[in-house]
């Protein structure tokens, strides 16, 4: 009886294990994936950025605050760290599009459309990478927490890990950007 009991235990710490550690590698590929768009982003953003210069040349820090968070973007290291530098990103980019519209003939460029698709197509396919994470870290999350998976991810030292999702309200608005004429 003892041994069938010992026997029961043992194949439930392995199942749990087991079970956890498919979770952690979905939820790391799943990250994966993110930053292999992330860095077809990085590869964009710079030919979409002389593109509008050529237009809009003035708008000299717009153009900064792109080019740094890109940089911080690219060198964060934390999965916490480039959720952060990603969603700031984001920002900026909305920023780079709202000086866009206002200059028709950047518009209506075929560089700049091809670039701006690209570029939203990109950022479709990281908003479902990002929705892929998301449940796999749900999932990962979940077993962590309930029992008796629990205490198997206890004794391993599972950690749970973070969700990618906007940080605060702030980032929730639409930038605010305004034309000053040189």
């Amino acid at each position: 009886m003892i041994l069938a009991v010992a026997a029961v235990f043992f194949f439930l710490v392995i199942s749990g294990y087991n079970g956890l550690v498919v979770l952690k590698n979905r939820a790391k590929e799943a990250w994966a994936d993110i930053d292999v768009q992330l860095k077809r982003r990085y590869d964009l953003i710079p030919n979409l950025m002389e593109t509008v210069k050529g237009y809009a040349s003035h708008e000299s820090g717009v153009f900064q605050k792109v080019t740094e968070a890109r940089s911080a973007a690219m060198g964060a290291t934390t999965p916490e760290d480039k959720i952060a530098k990603e969603n700031a990103l984001s920002q900026t980019l909305k920023s780079l599009f709202a000086v866009a519209e206002s200059y028709p003939d950047l518009k209506a460029s075929s560089n700049f459309i091809e670039l701006q698709r690209e570029l939203t197509d990109t950022e479709d396919k990281i908003q479902a990478a990002r929705r892929f994470y998301n449940g796999n870290v749900r999932d990962l999350n979940t077993k962590i927490e309930v029992f008796p998976s629990n205490i198997v991810a206890k004794i391993f030292s599972f950690k749970q890990m973070a969700l990618f999702e906007v940080a605060g309200e702030e980032e929730r608005q639409a930038p605010k950007v305004s034309f000053e004429q040189k």
